[in-house]
């Protein structure tokens, strides 16, 4: 099993775009959720949309690619530390030896309801509707290989909240098969009436900012996001040291209330890292906000390492719930919490619920610590925890 260095990194979200303006965020409990203002969606709720989305303009080469979700990844992708790490990779291994792995949930579900309500409207498609470059699953794996002009193989990864965390399992198995040199993971998910209604449907949505872990929290917040990060087998400041994933299908959409699926990703990626419990110095959860989801998860983290066995926060309250792109926005939060030695608190929290047993970090402190572990769990038990290594 490969050990993979994650040799750079970019992210765009509602509270900022960058890995600077995030981990300021965690740091500082800024949040970038607000009350929905949405012109297409009149539901009360706070969502996390990330500020120039609409206002984005691919380049006439990249038109018909043309998706909220694709702009959230173009935005992403402008890093210049970012591109430069990547078209060096490129040079060393060359185009087919790099590969893309990404995950996602709706897509460009977005434009699609867009051409619907035209075609209601007018009773015919939009004439520049293309449903195969901008709603696709595998569409973002397309658009950006075309952008960062790369050639080697990859997939998609469609498993609603834990998408882009299975995406560095897959991308390391590539590795360790020989298949592949280097590989750039990540995901991106846009706000969409699907998903908005979706969990508004299943009294899901919160009417106020979500509160995770929180006696009060009533439901979670949605919100959009896209990240990648460059994997290669080089030295580097922190590592993908190995991860676990399940499938409880305990139910639809509601976890085990034991935690039992949470519990064996978690034991697995433990297995795959081969360290213990006591090695993990801040898990980052999957912390959704909503009673069932927070209940069940603090019931599998006090299952492996105890009752306030490790320090944990939940970082949604910054960005919201961004569904298949949580797993890289998180991945990333976790890798600097690791790389700076510092616990992000939990945003939004207010009074830690006393029937959850578990150490929650209510304001950033220093650690020190080796290993950080990450957590998503999706509808339908499609559960995946990874863990993170500092470099000595």
């Amino acid at each position: 099993m490969s050990v993979l260095g994650l040799l750079a990194s970019t992210v765009v979200h509602a509270s900022g775009q960058g890995v600077q303006s995030l981990w300021d965020s965690a740091l500082g409990k800024h949040t970038g959720l607000r009350p929905n203002n949405l012109d297409w969606c009149d539901l009360p709720c706070w969502v996390g949309a990330v500020p120039g989305v609409d206002d984005v303009r691919l380049p006439a080469s990249l038109q018909s690619w043309d998706s909220r979700n694709h702009r959230l990844a173009w935005l992403a992708l402008q890093d210049v530390s970012f591109r430069n790490a990547v078209a060096a990779a490129i040079s060393r291994h060359g185009a087919h030896r790099v590969g893309l792995v990404l995950g996602t949930s709706t897509s460009g579900a977005r434009q699609t309801e867009v051409a619907y309500k035209k075609r209601h409207e007018s009773g015919e498609w939009p004439a520049d509707f293309n449903y195969r470059r901008t709603h696709a699953t595998d569409a973002l794996c397309r658009f950006t290989a075309e952008v960062l002009q790369l050639q080697g193989p990859m997939a998609a990864v469609s498993t609603a909240c834990s998408s882009s965390a299975k995406v560095f399992l897959t991308a390391q198995r590539w590795m360790d098969a020989g298949l592949i040199d280097a590989a750039i993971v990540g995901g991106a998910d846009s706000l969409c009436l699907s998903t908005l209604h979706g969990f508004f449907s299943l009294q899901l949505l919160s009417e106020n900012i979500c509160r995770p872990f929180d006696a009060a929290r009533n439901g979670l917040s949605i919100g959009e996001a896209a990240g990648f990060v460059l994997l290669q087998r080089e030295p580097a400041s922190v590592y993908f040291a190995g991860g676990g994933e399940s499938g409880d299908a305990w139910h639809m959409s509601t976890p085990h209330p034991e935690g039992r699926g949470a519990r064996d990703a978690i034991y697995a990626a433990l297995a795959a890292a081969r360290i213990g419990p006591e090695d993990i110095g801040y898990v980052n959860a999957h912390g959704t906000a909503t009673p069932a989801n927070d209940r069940s998860e603090a019931a599998a983290l006090v299952e492996v390492f105890g009752a306030h066995g490790v320090p944990v926060s939940s970082t949604k309250g910054i960005t919201g719930h961004t569904l298949g792109a949580a797993g890289i926005v998180e991945a990333i939060v976790t890798a600097q919490a690791l790389e700076r030695q510092i616990l992000p608190a939990t945003t939004g929290l207010a009074v830690p619920d006393p029937l959850l047993a578990v150490d929650l970090v209510t304001e950033a402190r220093p650690a020190v610590f080796q290993y950080a572990m990450s957590n998503n769990f999706g509808f339908g038990g499609s559960n995946c925890t990874l863990i993170f290594g500092k470099t000595e």
